[in-house]
């Protein structure tokens, strides 16, 4: 990838992040950090949307920050920051909304899908894809990493682009989604997305107790154990697959296909592991939280950082629509 190729992706601290989150998002996002102009961050303002305590929302941001970390986002090479500490992203979102059309956002299939699943709806749930494009936008980004279901919020970012920008000039840059098929969708205990909503998650940093409860809850069919099973269609297989090099993997595979195969055995080799995967980055994870005067110091910089360029932005749509009224006169 061209190192002037800018890529941009954020998290919602909305809970403790878990292994769907690492293998879709943060793992890639680590690795681009030195092929490209990477920036990444903490999308708290989203969060709001369905976290409503305020102690819960500022713990859960300095965890995502420290697991970031912990695990491998270098400050010096990424813009990494909390989105909430960086205002233009609200500003640039009220412009946006003056070209954004109500059937736009009415054929997004995340708000419905987040309001069949029980959640109040409101506004910020409705124009969730409105702040996304400016997340999106502001930071003049070529390409967004996103999972299959987020592919519509870049497309949205898209046409709100390409709406402003028909109706006041070239401004923005139109953003492309970057999804890996391999890991677009991971696959929670029940089978279902991995998503902290469903309750279905791994957590990367999950106690090793709880760690193997929840391993062992894992769903798969009621396959003897005298009879051949299906790795490509096995839950279980496709968490295992995640931790696993390309020989062991075809090993396993061997092992689902003649009689004789344990679930509950692969559960015991998949908690190991995920234990040992993660295992060196525990230690610096519990120290970044024991400081959490150099975690705040390290998003102060990053925010400080994003600001320059969300800043130059800004100042070319003020000019744009009309807002900058600051030439002085002779």
């Amino acid at each position: 990838m061209n190192p002037q190729t800018r890529v941009l992706s954020g998290i919602q601290p909305s809970g403790q992040l878990h292994i769907g989150n690492y293998f879709g998002m943060m793992k890639p996002m680590i690795e681009w950090q030195e092929k490209s102009d990477l920036f990444c961050f903490i999308v708290n303002l989203h969060a709001l949307t369905t976290v409503f305590d305020a102690r819960t929302l500022a713990g859960n941001t300095l965890s995502a920050a420290a697991d970031f970390l912990a695990l491998g986002l270098d400050p010096e090479k990424a813009t990494f920051w909390v989105q909430g500490d960086v205002p233009q992203h609200t500003e640039l979102t009220w412009i946006l909304t003056n070209v954004t059309s109500m059937g736009l956002l009415e054929r997004c299939h995340a708000y419905k899908d987040k309001v069949a699943q029980g959640l109040t709806p409101n506004h910020g749930l409705f124009a969730y894809p409105v702040l996304m494009a400016a997340d999106i936008l502001l930071y003049q980004a070529n390409l967004v990493p996103v999972g299959r279901d987020q592919k519509q919020h870049v497309e949205v970012a898209r046409d709100i682009a390409g709406s402003f920008n028909h109706l006041y000039g070239e401004t923005f840059v139109l953003p492309e989604p970057l999804i890996d098929e391999q890991l677009a969708t991971i696959p929670g205990l029940d089978g279902r997305k991995m998503s902290k909503s469903y309750e279905n998650a791994l957590d990367i940093f999950i106690p090793r107790e709880e760690l193997k409860s929840r391993v062992m809850a894992i769903v798969t069919d009621t396959r003897a154990v005298s009879d051949i099973k299906d790795p490509d269609n096995c839950n279980l297989f496709a968490l295992y697959r995640l931790f696993s090099a390309a020989e062991e993997l075809e090993e396993l595979r061997g092992r689902y296909l003649k009689p004789g195969l344990k679930y509950s055995e692969v559960k015991k080799e998949l908690i190991d592991r995920i234990w040992s995967h993660f295992a060196p980055h525990r230690e610096k994870r519990a120290a970044l939280l024991k400081e959490p005067d150099t975690l705040h110091d390290i998003l102060s910089a990053g925010a400080a950082k994003a600001r320059v360029q969300a800043e130059a932005t800004m100042a070319r749509v003020r000019r744009a629509v009309g807002l900058d009224h600051s030439r002085r006169r002779g």
